[in-house]
């Protein structure tokens, strides 16, 4: 999991095989080791609730994203396009992006098919 952090954004990325353990019910962990300040983490895991949910205390962060929109992401992949959402964060609003990479997703899943181009039966 790749996470970017700036003033009021995080854009969560992950890959093919990060996003098969959130859809399997897995919490995804991201730690780093501060030296003697400690490790702060950032956990990610898939919730029935329609809304993000965003926990914290000192030692980290806990977001819990929608399972049904994570879930219809995955079926349009590989795309560019992820999702966003504008969360309360007590009286500030956080941008939060997740993304698929999308190069990760052509190499296991193939290019995507155009479904939508209309069908001209030949005479």
């Amino acid at each position: 999991m790749k996470i970017q952090l700036q003033q009021q954004s995080v854009r969560l990325r992950l890959d093919e095989s990060e996003l098969a353990q959130l859809l399997n019910g897995e919490t995804l962990r991201s730690t780093t080791q501060l030296g003697g300040a400690g490790n702060w983490s950032m956990l990610l895991r898939l919730q029935a609730d329609e809304c993000v949910s965003v926990m914290g205390a000192a030692e980290g962060v806990l977001i819990g994203l929608p399972y049904d929109e994570v879930s219809g992401l995955a079926g349009r992949l590989p795309c560019r396009d992820g999702l966003a959402w504008a969360v309360d964060a007590d009286g500030a609003v956080l941008q939060l992006q997740f993304d698929v990479d999308v190069r990760d997703s052509v190499r296991q899943r193939g290019p995507r098919r155009r479904t939508d181009a209309a069908v001209t039966p030949s005479v």
